[in-house]
């Protein structure tokens, strides 16, 4: 008999997927909700096809790269607090490796082990891999599979450059008379399908995370066109 397959994904490597796939949607949503606001506050001033395009591409250029460089700064702090506990551990396993290895089977019985097989479950690991072993019970880190901070910048930039898009083409590219209700219109439905997402993401309740998105980017474009109309009635 063929043996089944399974190809679920399990634990961390789960985690980690979803974590990044959270992080996109949010970015992307960023990207959605600021440049979407920075376009219609400039339509709420003037019509002018060139203003509108020079405003949303530097907004859209200057968002990725703080985006970008927030979450690589960001990484690259946590990646460096990783490889500092990795090499305490280290260098506390070679100088007490008793102590750690009772440490170890304290860990295991609190995840519900009984003495006897958490002593034997540490013992086992230790010999097979001691720095992994307590790297993955104790730390929660995974050695092999530390953060890349230049994966999170250029994960942050793509999605909220994605984003930000959508609002810049669909105020620049539609007749003047249609710029502002194409652009409102697929702003919103686009808070839409990211608060779905994020909210199934997250196992939440979609309704209430797609009402919170819609609300905060019509907030976002109202404000900004009441400023952009205020200052052009004004002729600054």
């Amino acid at each position: 008999m063929t043996e089944p397959t399974h190809d679920e994904t399990h634990g961390g490597a789960l985690g980690e997927r979803l974590n990044w796939l959270r992080a996109a949607v949010l970015g992307a949503n960023d990207g959605i909700v600021s440049t979407a606001g920075l376009v219609v506050g400039v339509a709420g001033a003037t019509d002018d096809r060139s203003a509108l395009l020079t405003a949303g591409l530097a907004g859209l250029l200057a968002g990725s790269m703080s985006m970008a460089a927030g979450e690589y700064v960001s990484v690259s702090t946590q990646r460096d607090s990783e490889k500092a506990a990795l090499a305490l551990e280290k260098r506390e396993l070679r100088e007490r490796p008793e102590a750690e290895l009772e440490e170890l089977t304290g860990l295991l019985e609190e995840r519900g082990l009984s003495r006897q097989v958490a002593r034997e479950a540490a013992e086992q690991l230790t010999a097979r891999d001691a720095l992994r072993a307590h790297a993955r019970v104790e730390l929660g880190i995974d050695p092999d599979q530390l953060t890349n901070p230049w994966h999170a910048a250029w994960a942050s930039f793509l999605a909220f450059t994605a984003g930000a898009l959508l609002p810049l083409l669909a105020m620049v590219l539609p007749p003047a008379g249609w710029r502002l209700a194409v652009t409102v219109v697929s702003v919103l439905a686009a808070l839409v399908l990211t608060g779905w997402s994020s909210a199934r993401l997250g196992a939440a309740d979609p309704g209430r995370a797609m009402l919170r998105n819609v609300a905060g980017g019509a907030l976002a474009m109202g404000v900004t066109y009441a400023a952009g109309a205020l200052l052009g009635a004004a002729g600054v």
